[in-house]
């Protein structure tokens, strides 16, 4: 790997702290040197980046990734693409993803079972580009609850969205395959959802049994475990079997946000707002207008959301954007959205917003010691942005803002040069 200085920039470390201009060396695939100030750091040996006042931060993490899903109207539309196409498919989402600026993704599900080891194992191989990834298994799922779109005459489990289990067994079962796949978590659907009919979002279909089998069989392996948790009960569940990520977490009670708060050192929440916010306002693409979605409960569901995660933000509680992008109303690309809504939403500043998906995710991707930060010492995953994010956070949904893109010290989109690379002992003119 060569060495690049960025000079000439406006640094967002991703900590909370204000922005100040500096420079920042890379060596290998860390970052060596941040300095304060201009010619802080001496250009000696290495490709010389004038960012021109642009903005350096760290490269985002999405916390809910779904490089699967196919921009579909329905779940089970998904599910039908045939596996070679859809492994093609994966590959080519992962790198969109790394082009916007999304150098770690957090895997929330995978609509056939080897799907996301595939694509994180060529990923790390170097095979395709794409982002730090963490696998995760099929949504794992009971008969009757988000999931289960398995029709009476189709009687194939591998033709359904989720992996449908009933009963100890079963569970067991499913468990075992995704662990030998490779798999870093084990998703599990507590909760309906208010697509499905006769299983809304309030409700909670996963029996306790089930849900300790799976657990049991997941922390054996050393692995992850993440669930699907809209209700409040489903998010009782979630803390008193022990998991590590909660997606959703639409309703709650103080008893719930008390479970919650007192796991906080080790627990992450990702509300996957953009589902519900681009159904209610934006729906017509999948023929579901206000009313419509309203009657659905989406309406009543986004102001529990809010509520719910505005409590978790003053306990502590760590919430990290990861918006369920990947359906036909809320396309894979426009993740950055998100931050959007945590402002406009939840009452984050656009600092905090940012904090959340760096400093967070590079703690929710089990590397908060050396990722997510403009540091010395951390891994060199960062973005260069033509703007200031905390301005304007749409910059980070602009391709054409987002000057550069540098995972694990290597640019996978290089800027413009403005001096040439020097030798040993020169330095830039």
């Amino acid at each position: 790997m060569g060495n690049t200085l960025f000079t000439n920039v406006r640094i967002i470390d991703g900590s909370g702290a204000q922005p100040y201009a500096g420079e920042v060396l890379v060596q290998g695939n860390r970052i060596s040197r941040v300095g304060r100030g201009a010619r802080a750091i001496p250009a000696v040996g290495v490709t010389v980046v004038d960012a021109a006042g642009a903005t350096l931060m760290p490269g985002m993490c999405e916390a809910h990734t779904h490089f699967g899903w196919v921009n579909s109207k329905t779940l089970d539309a998904i599910q039908k693409l045939p596996h070679e196409e859809h492994t093609l498919w994966a590959a080519q989402v992962a790198k969109q993803y790394l082009d916007m600026g999304w150098t770690s993704c957090v895997g929330a599900a995978t609509p056939k079972p080897r799907l996301d080891c595939v694509i994180r194992n060529a990923i790390d191989a170097g095979q395709i580009p794409g982002p730090r990834y963490l696998a995760a298994s099929q949504e794992i799922t009971v008969s009757g609850s988000l999931g289960d779109d398995l029709l009476p005459h189709l009687p194939y489990p591998e033709l359904a969205f989720g992996c449908i289990v009933n009963g100890r067994d079963d569970m067991l079962r499913a468990v075992r395959m995704f662990l030998k796949y490779g798999v870093d978590s084990i998703k599990l659907n507590l909760s309906g959802d208010n697509l499905v009919p006769g299983a809304d979002a309030t409700t909670t279909w996963m029996s306790d049994e089930e849900v300790a089998v799976a657990v049991r069989e997941t922390k054996v392996r050393g692995k992850r475990l993440s669930c699907h948790a809209r209700s409040t009960e489903s998010v009782k569940q979630a803390m008193r079997h022990g998991f590590d990520v909660i997606y959703h977490a639409s309703f709650t009670d103080e008893e719930s946000l008390d479970m919650l708060e007192a796991q906080k050192h080790r627990i992450f929440v990702a509300p996957g707002l953009s589902v519900i916010i681009r159904l209610l306002y934006e729906g017509e693409v999948v023929d579901i207008d206000n009313q419509t979605a309203k009657d659905m409960g989406y309406e009543r569901e986004l102001e529990a959301a809010c509520n719910s995660m505005k409590a978790m933000l003053k306990r502590g509680i760590r919430v990290l954007p990861g918006g369920d992008y990947g359906f036909a109303w809320a396309p894979h690309g426009e993740n950055a959205k998100d931050l959007e809504y945590f402002v406009k939403y939840l009452g984050m500043t656009p600092m905090e917003a940012i904090v959340s998906c760096t400093k967070w995710g590079g703690e929710m991707m089990m590397r908060g010691s050396d990722l997510g930060l403009v540091k010395e010492g951390y891994l060199a995953d960062l973005l260069l942005v033509d703007g200031d994010p905390l301005s304007n956070l749409a910059l980070l949904q602009d391709s054409r803002r987002i000057l550069a893109v540098m995972k694990d010290g290597q640019f996978h989109k290089s800027p413009e040069i403005r001096a040439a690379r020097t030798r040993w002992g020169q330095t830039a003119a």
